[in-house]
């Protein structure tokens, strides 16, 4: 698996695993059957309601031998209800209770919710969680440039992570290349736009037909020669699978260039501006 490395250190695979809606018994299922394909990062949330599911998975994957937890990558995020610190401190403790893990290897911001105007106070909290060995390395999600110009002025600490929404309808070329200068891994939710519409463009037929590759690996391979990490989410173990092999070709940059075109002057599938949009 080919890796990306943020300005900390941080080492992740480039394509992981996301457990939204993957819930319970089924979803511990398929966190256990990605393992065993190969992925080694998995992205969960409080606000998903399955961090229990998570750390189950990733306890089984453990005690049966499918991967050492060192080896293995888990994500939580931090909803806008608990921004403040003392309450951000708390939320990442019953983040360690729920998943059964002792330490959570990445901690994000959820969304920066500027009209509350308290990201500021929750990467504090995030910087002394770190500190206390609740988190090996912190992040953020949805963060625009302006708001990470501000936790850099205001605590002196850029996050290892800014997992965005990206995908061909949304190619976000100033926020990638932001996070490039600064050492920032990009990583990329909703990579496949929930599949919507991505079928009707003759360039992604045209490629996948040359790659003899499905529509989907072309456009995770094209995140991951654009510097992101795609999360694809998927129960499906073939489907996993295919989401998975992604290195056995490479666009060209005249490629490349004809999926980022497919981006819309706003192609965000629902609207949701990090300017403006609240999350709790």
């Amino acid at each position: 698996m080919h890796t990306f490395t943020a300005h900390d250190g941080l080492i992740v695979p480039q394509v992981g695993f996301g457990t939204y809606k993957l819930n319970g018994e089924h979803g511990v299922e398929a966190m256990i059957n990605a393992a065993r394909i190969g992925y080694s990062l998995f992205d969960s949330a409080v606000n998903y309601e399955n961090e229990g599911a998570v750390g189950r998975a990733i306890r089984n994957i453990v005690s049966n031998k499918i991967a050492t937890r060192e080896a293995l990558t888990v994500i939580s995020k931090l909803p806008g209800r608990h921004h403040g610190y003392d309450s951000a401190l708390t939320c990442i403790q019953e983040s360690l209770y729920r998943t059964g893990l002792d330490y959570l290897d990445l901690y994000l911001i959820h969304w920066p919710n500027p009209l509350e105007n308290k990201y500021v106070e929750a990467w504090e909290a995030l910087i002394e969680a770190q500190r206390r060995g609740y988190l090996k390395h912190i992040g953020v999600s949805n963060f625009l440039t302006e708001h990470l110009d501000r936790l850099k002025h205001d605590t002196g600490v850029l996050p290892s992570i800014n997992q965005i929404e990206l995908h061909p309808h949304l190619p976000q070329a100033e926020q990638r290349a932001y996070h490039q200068e600064h050492g920032i891994i990009t990583q990329s939710w909703s990579p496949l736009a929930r599949g919507n519409y991505l079928d009707q463009h003759p360039v992604l037929h045209t490629l996948a037909d040359k790659y003899e590759a499905t529509i989907a690996q072309v456009v995770l391979r094209w995140h991951t020669q654009l510097g992101a990490m795609p999360i694809p989410r998927s129960s499906n173990p073939e489907r996993q699978a295919q989401n998975l092999d992604v290195f056995g070709f490479s666009l060209t940059a005249d490629e490349i260039q004809s999926i980022t075109d497919l981006g819309q002057p706003d192609g965000r599938m629902k609207g949701s501006d990090p300017r403006t949009h609240q999350e709790f």
